[in-house]
């Protein structure tokens, strides 16, 4: 009886892995990616240095899915798995914050050692290799087009992306060879991506960093309030506690239909409390004498952003403080602690890390098989799964892959 024959399509993260860990059941692999490498997106994981997981692994990380699904999913292949993976191919990790990283802090370095491990378990690549079609053979196993060349499988994983980052390939093309095969695909957008706000104003305080916390006023979606660096752009908002609230804000604007708005609030005082502020707020004004308006709120946060809250309280930063109204003061004092901005959209697809939505894992097995389309698997980005900023969609893409990958490569049972 000859080996069995698996196709995987798309060589990202998801797919080596599955190509890897189907080779390690004894299986012929046959890789099959569009671009001119493999990998190419895990080069700008992590700025570079490519965090591979978090300790802290839970399904709360996760949204999509059933938590349940995806919980037993993370208990088959955890953190310590994706470790165990890594150093057996000679790679060193190591732990930061929870966070896992390569030891070397490079992105290249993971990328090499799972290039490596391709070449070492024997799976045949095939670069500048667009997929256009699978179908079911008549008898059984797939066929695969990809332009002039056909390919014939046993079984195929589907591990083809999503629309993030299309520059390294994830282009959204796996989602109609899903549909095609008759899974259904819940309704794609951007996540993990910088939002954009409808004050012009924000151009002027364009670069500058603060800790915040942010805060969506509606309360219609649950609560959705982040807390980190937030980055001020000149068209919105960036920073890890924007990425993480990008997917439920972008799913609310979708819901409630085109032109909506998402108000936030943004504290850039979180560590004083309203009675602590209060006391700052009446200390401060002992300091009102011979002093303007610039001068007297120099200190509290950023200069751009006292600037800018002393313009839109209507003062002018050279008017003596005394000569200032005590509720423009206020005012200013307001906007250090809730400071509204209106959110009319994201980012592209170009932008964005990862996606929301994907193939309906409803229609998926524990062990990614398909269950409308036997000997169809699927792994990582494409699947209706993802995760926070931290290693966490990594920590699926190693996961979905090694689970697809290992139960399409073995035989099946006489």
């Amino acid at each position: 009886m000859g080996r069995m024959r698996i196709g995987v399509i798309g060589g990202g993260a998801a797919g080596m892995t599955a190509a890897i860990a189907a080779a390690g059941e004894g299986a012929a692999v046959t890789l099959l990616e569009g671009g001119e490498r493999v990998g190419k997106k895990i080069l700008s994981t992590g700025n570079g240095k490519c965090n591979l997981g978090n300790l802290e692994l839970s399904a709360d990380a996760y949204y999509g899915a059933d938590r349940e699904w995806i919980a037993d999913c993370l208990a088959r292949f955890g953190s310590e798995d994706t470790i165990r993976f890594f150093r057996g191919m000679g790679l060193l990790v190591k732990e930061r914050n929870g966070l896992l990283y390569p030891l070397a802090e490079q992105a290249s370095v993971v990328l090499d050692a799972l290039r490596w491990e391709l070449r070492a378990m024997g799976v045949e690549t095939v670069l500048e290799c667009r997929v256009d079609a699978v179908r079911r053979n008549a008898e059984k196993g797939f066929k695969v087009s990809a332009g002039q060349r056909d390919f014939e499988f046993d079984r195929v994983i589907l591990a083809c992306g999503s629309k993030a980052a299309p520059k390294t390939g994830s282009d959204g093309s796996g989602y109609l060879l899903a549909e095609s095969l008759g899974h259904a695909v819940v309704l794609v957008m951007p996540a993990l991506v910088q939002l954009r706000c409808r004050e012009a104003w924000l151009r002027e305080v364009s670069g500058v960093r603060a800790e915040a916390e942010i805060r969506e006023l509606s309360g219609e979606s649950g609560v959705i309030e982040e807390r980190g660096e937030l980055q001020l752009t000149d068209y919105g908002i960036s920073g890890i506690p924007v990425f993480q609230m990008s997917r439920r804000i972008n799913a609310l604007l979708r819901k409630r239909g085109k032109g909506s708005e998402a108000e936030l609030s943004v504290n850039l005082l979180p560590d004083y409390s309203a009675e602590e502020f209060g006391r700052l707020c009446a200390g401060r004004r002992l300091l009102q004498a011979d002093r303007t308006a610039e001068e007297f709120f120099t200190g509290i946060l950023n200069k751009k952003l006292m600037l800018l809250f002393m313009k839109l309280s209507g003062i002018r930063r050279d008017t003596p403080i005394s000569q200032v109204e005590s509720g423009r003061i206020d005012q200013v004092f307001g906007l250090c602690r809730d400071w509204r901005l209106h959110v009319t959209g994201s980012n592209s697809y170009d932008n964005a890390q990862v996606c929301a939505g994907g193939v309906d894992t409803a229609q998926v097995g524990r062990n990614m098989e398909s269950l409308l389309v036997p000997g169809l698997f699927f792994a990582g980005e494409i699947l209706d799964v993802d995760g926070r900023c931290g290693g966490y969609n990594l920590q699926w893409a190693w996961c979905s892959g090694h689970l697809a990958g290992r139960a399409a490569g073995r035989r099946p049972e006489s």
